[in-house]
């Protein structure tokens, strides 16, 4: 039995290690040149993952951190796919475009706010590039229910979609209004309904604690009306309030955003609920049925953690398509422009529209391999990492185990492995940052991130 209380002290700002080294390390020290390098160089016996950001939105959600573009003009989702159409042609060039496609997931933005014609025209592009998916590849797409027409699943099917992810974040009317997205629950339900008479196997539902005017009753309800949905997979995130990233985040009264007790009890009676009615707990948000696939993968050490969360499609080279869009291959990640201009002006002058990222050291890749390790799998081969980096792991991190000591109540620490327990899995940022070579050269009072809990 998890025990809530144990961490409340443990609220910091931290990385949520979607990458490492994280985003704010990227920048243009690694050249468009280098990048060109890496992508022509790459080993071509890694798989590929594709990633699509589609950035248009009708509208603002007040509580989003996302990349997005507001518009309602049919005009600019039509250039953008001609945009799409070009960078693809460019990449074609220094991309071994044969490579065998694990994963592909479309991100926004809201994917379907384009039409069933304009998804359509989008996925041929790919596919007459990367013509060789795995029959057993994952292919998803975000969906606002908002948005969703028959004709839009059928497409999604046709091109082999075997997952989406209902954007649902709360049910409660009031919480609702404040952050800007009104979605009734029949809307919802009518979404997954369609979903699943067309034969979708796998649907998620993304839902958010910590937003304004959230209190453990209201979430309970929104918890209830979720499974009335049957869900194969919930992730139930922490918002992350960042008014200083995100001007649309400053619309709250931060005094109606419910304090971190409040926040703990959310979560506890999130864990205990969906653990009671057939679910099972993956990480620090992610909570799934026992059958899913990202149970084999957390059991045997093979789930992999990477910008679109959780996966079982470990080893692959992510690429990063569309606007803002981030890649991410053996020894690199790769950002594209998130500003529109700069990204058209990159495309039209024949190039990719790369702005900035990182090229990673021999110290970055070790400590990138024990991060994502405690962050998918909650635990650490100590031999498997001495062996593959040629180090002696208790000396090369005698101080990180000196500050993982501050955390024993959390984290097992013997010769052989590291073991972080239940409760530990939900301050697994925290276990996770004790390693972070770039975050202790940052005063934790300018730490530029969202809080842990």
């Amino acid at each position: 039995m998890i025990d809530f209380s144990a961490y409340v002290k443990y609220s910091r700002p931290g990385p949520r290690y979607t990458s490492y080294p994280t985003a704010p390390e990227f920048s243009d020290k690694f050249s468009y040149e280098a990048y060109i390098k890496e992508l022509e160089n790459r080993d071509k016996k890694r798989p590929l993952s594709l990633y699509l950001h589609l950035p248009f939105c009708r509208s603002a959600c007040y509580f989003c951190g996302c990349n997005v573009i507001y518009t309602s003009k049919e005009d600019r989702k039509e250039r953008y796919i001609r945009y799409i159409e070009k960078e693809l042609e460019i990449l074609a060039r220094h991309l071994d475009t044969s490579t065998e496609v694990l994963q592909m997931h479309f991100g926004g933005g809201t994917p379907t706010f384009y039409n069933a014609e304009q998804l359509d025209e989008i996925i041929k592009l790919i596919k007459a590039k990367f013509k060789n998916f795995s029959k057993e590849a994952e292919i998803s797409c975000e969906i606002d229910p908002r948005f969703l027409t028959n004709e839009q699943l059928d497409v999604l099917i046709s091109h082999g979609f075997n997952r989406i992810s209902y954007g649902v974040q709360d049910f409660d009317e009031k919480v609702q209004k404040e952050i800007h997205r009104i979605q009734p629950y029949e809307i919802t339900q009518n979404a997954v309904k369609m979903a699943r008479q067309k034969g979708i196997k796998s649907i998620n539902m993304d839902l958010i604690y910590g937003l304004p005017y959230q209190s453990l009753e209201s979430f309970k309800k929104t918890l209830e009306l979720a499974l009335t949905l049957d869900p194969d997979r919930l992730a139930v995130f922490n918002y992350a309030h960042v008014p200083w990233i995100k001007k649309s985040m400053r619309k709250f009264d931060e005094t109606t955003l419910p304090n971190p007790e409040v926040k703990l009890e959310i979560l506890k009676f999130t864990a205990e609920f969906l653990t009671k009615n057939g679910y099972k707990m993956i990480g620090m948000d992610h909570f799934a049925k026992p059958n899913d696939e990202l149970f084999g993968a957390l059991a045997n050490g093979t789930l992999h953690r990477n910008f679109q969360g959780y996966t079982t499609k470990g080893g692959a080279d992510l690429i990063g398509i569309g606007v803002t869009s981030i890649g991410e291959c053996k020894r690199h990640y790769a950002q594209n422009h998130k500003d529109m201009d700069e990204y058209e002006k990159a495309i039209d002058s024949g190039k990719l529209p790369y702005a900035k990222g990182i090229y990673l050291s021999d110290e970055d890749l070790l400590r990138k391999s024990v991060i994502m390790s405690l962050m998918s799998n909650f635990g650490l081969n100590i031999k498997a990492v001495e062996d593959e980096f040629h180090i002696n792991f208790f000396e090369h991190f005698k101080n990180e185990l000196e500050e993982l000591k501050n955390l024993s109540e959390f984290v097992d620490v013997t010769t052989d492995k590291i073991s972080v327990n239940e409760t530990g899995t939900l301050i697994i940022r925290n276990i996770a940052m004790c390693f972070d070579e770039y975050l202790k050269k940052i005063p934790e009072n300018l730490r530029r991130f969202s809080k842990t809990i």
